[in-house]
């Protein structure tokens, strides 16, 4: 290897790495409390913790901010210092979020964001996609108005009758994609269109409908399977036994050389 095509080698190594380093600094998120689906009209709580504050980009002062799609909302940001001693903790109420600046001159090592509101209502029911709202969305703001999204949490939303036609709609699609059945397909897709039109009590019915139509072919296959087979078999049966009659009758005949 000549010493420039080297030499080129080992720069973009450099820089690969200085930039592997810069990404791997990034504000690092922890969300393991964050809501996944929520009834309708019930109260959540969801925590983000923030670390790494002040690397990729590098800044000294920047502002955390916030918004979400849940109602009658409360945010608390609270300020750790590296001994993990909160030294600052601030509440906010709305569906927007400025919290107080996080500052390297503070002495901030950590922050947590907690929100607590209630999961809004459906305005359009739809079985696939499921309806999903945004718990949280973080984003790092800094001076000048220039900003970067930090993390962005969705959840699904239902309410208590919504959810029981989709686990009855789940349950015989399931059943329905395993066999070719037109009637259940049918059954199947009127039972989704109730759903989408907010029929959730007619939506159980077409399911299960569609489901016992499949589990019927189901089993009609399965007796056709059988019959076939059986049918197999027979025919096996008869000529192992009428080649063991002509075995037999052909070594009763008399050895006509004798």
């Amino acid at each position: 290897m000549n010493w420039n095509r080297f030499s080129k080698l080992v720069l973009v190594c450099m820089v690969l790495t200085v930039a592997f380093a810069s990404a791997a600094g990034a504000v690092e998120l922890n969300s393991e409390d964050m809501l996944s689906d929520g009834e309708v009209g019930t109260q959540h709580t969801s925590t983000v913790q923030l670390t790494e504050l002040y690397q990729n980009p590098s800044l000294e002062t920047w502002t955390v901010t916030g918004s979400t799609e849940l109602t009658d909302v409360t945010w608390t940001v609270s300020y750790y210092d590296q001994t993990n001693a909160r030294w600052k903790q601030e509440s906010y109420d709305g569906q927007t979020l400025t919290a107080y600046p996080v500052s390297v001159s503070d002495g901030t090592s950590e922050v947590t964001v907690k929100i607590t509101g209630t999961v809004p209502e459906v305005d359009t029911y739809q079985y696939n996609p499921a309806q999903n709202f945004t718990v949280m969305t973080l984003t790092q703001s800094r001076q000048g108005g220039t900003s970067n999204e930090l993390g962005q949490w969705q959840a699904t939303k239902y309410t208590q009758t919504s959810r029981e036609a989709r686990a009855e709609i789940d349950a015989a699609a399931s059943v329905v994609n395993s066999v070719n059945s037109d009637e259940a397909d049918q059954s199947l897709q009127n039972a989704i269109d109730a759903y989408n039109g907010e029929q959730f009590e007619l939506a159980t019915q077409l399911a299960n409908e569609a489901q016992a139509q499949a589990e019927q072919r189901q089993q009609s296959q399965q007796t056709q399977q059988f019959l076939f087979l059986g049918a197999g078999g027979v025919v096996v049966l008869a000529l192992v036994i009428g080649a063991v009659l002509y075995w037999r009758s052909q070594r009763s005949q008399p050895d006509k050389l004798g």
